[in-house]
């Protein structure tokens, strides 16, 4: 009698495509043995094998994305297959918009998109140009005193106060601007922090308590005093939405105000520093952009906007972009299999002459020519798609209301600079920036 083999498990079928090319596990080495940041890495990965690359930190290869349409697919027409999984700043953040996935960051993300477009803009615009006019009395103090001060923490407390105000309604004072010196603590403790959730937690418990009573004291303010000198501010917009929808808890609104804390100054204060260093090595730049059109008009709205594109070229707010690849997938002719590990970096795209004409030259023009910006996916400092950052005109409306005010008036003179960037959440200057300024006549 015939006998049949009993069938074994059907193979999972692999994602049609060929392999994505991978690092060399040597080369890896040398870099860990080097001690190098992880950005260069990635450079040596996109350098020998282009703008689609694996490499493995673990038992599973890391796929890192830097080509234009592979950046289009992964963060604007695929955005469902490749997802964020865990929000590496999540012990700060909580549930925010930021870190929150599936139908919970939808509802979220809907609640706040009216506030940063259109109508929702430009009830913030006294609150900006009220933060502006007091970093510029500031600066008008330090020219006339010869005082030694440092431009990024200028620029932080300048971005800090914008957002306190569009939050609030209030003033940055003083003494919250000091405890909320522990947003910028935990922001930069974040890189180093152990993998496990509870030690990383303890190891700034210190700082998230001061943060947790500072959100405390401003929800209470507002349920309490209701709106701040120029209306309600977007902390109001949450309380109302608890009246309307249950998850808004305390805890939720808690988490909400941080992530807008953090994603409201931190990526501003340092494209200001970055925009400040690169002007003092291209002071024409300046010139050109002042140039442009009269104080206030279209003309130098623009040149100074290109100013701030061109610097976010150079230092994106979100330089690095994880994703994680739901199902499998075929991205550029490479099969990614599902659970794939997916890196998007846009410091690395913006930086690659075969998107952008010499990349390395400060060259703010290139976004005033018509027919000059990249195709689709190569230029994405705030990210792509659905998830992109919702401040993106919240953040070019500050920093070009901020450059009216002090541009004209003021050119600092740096007593030294940082000789390399970190790169942490954001990628920022590594260092302090001392300077001092003059009037300029």
């Amino acid at each position: 009698m015939a006998t049949h083999a009993r069938p074994g498990p059907l193979p999972i079928p692999s994602p049609a495509g060929r392999p994505v090319p991978e690092l060399d596990p040597a080369l890896v080495q040398d870099w860990q043995a080097g001690g190098g940041e992880l950005i260069d890495l990635f450079a040596r990965a996109r350098a020998r094998l282009g703008g689609i690359a694996a490499f493995r930190l673990g038992p599973r290869p890391t796929v890192l994305v830097t080509a234009p349409d592979a950046v289009q697919h992964v963060l604007a027409r695929r955005p469902d297959l490749y997802v964020k999984r865990s929000h590496r700043a999540r012990l700060l953040l909580g549930d925010g918009v930021l870190s929150a996935t599936g139908d919970a960051w939808q509802r979220q993300r809907r609640l706040l998109q009216s506030q940063f477009s259109g109508r929702g803009m430009r009830r913030y615009e006294q609150r900006i140009s009220g933060a502006a006019r007091t970093a510029a009395a500031r600066w008008a103090q330090y020219a006339r005193s010869g005082q030694v001060f440092d431009v990024g923490e200028e620029m932080r407390r300048f971005a800090l106060d914008t957002i306190w105000r569009s939050l609030t309604g209030h003033p940055l004072d003083p003494d919250t601007e000091r405890e909320l010196a522990a947003v910028q603590a935990v922001v930069a403790a974040l890189p180093t922090l152990p993998a496990d959730g509870a030690t990383a937690r303890g190891a700034v418990a210190v700082e998230l308590a001061r943060i947790d009573a500072v959100s405390s004291r401003a929800v209470e303010a507002a349920r309490s005093a209701g709106a701040g000198p120029h209306g309600p501010g977007l902390l109001q917009v949450l309380l109302d939405a608890a009246g309307t929808f249950p998850e808004y808890t305390d805890r939720l609104i808690r988490d909400e105000l941080v992530t807008l804390l953090v994603a409201g100054h931190e990526t501003t204060a340092g494209t200001l520093t970055w925009l400040y260093l690169l002007l003092d090595r291209h002071p024409h730049a300046r010139g050109r952009a002042l140039a442009a059109g009269a104080e206030g008009s279209p003309e130098r709205s623009r040149a100074l906007q290109a100013l701030v594109h061109e610097t976010l070229r150079f230092y994106p707010s979100a330089w690095i972009l994880p994703r994680h690849a739901a199902a499998d997938d075929v991205l550029a002719g490479y099969a990614i299999e599902a659970g794939t590990d997916v890196l998007v970096c846009p410091y690395l795209t913006h930086r690659d002459p075969g998107v952008w004409e010499d990349p390395g030259r400060f060259d703010p023009d290139r976004f005033l020519t018509p027919g000059r910006r990249p195709r689709p996916g190569g230029y994405a400092p705030f990210g792509l798609g659905p998830r992109a950052c919702l401040g993106l005109q919240f953040a070019l409306r500050e920093s070009t209301v901020l450059l009216e005010h002090l541009l004209p008036a003021h050119v600092p003179h740096f007593r030294s600079v940082p000789a390399k960037a970190a790169y942490g959440l954001t990628v920022r200057p590594e260092g302090p920036t001392p300077a001092t300024l003059a009037d300029v006549p």
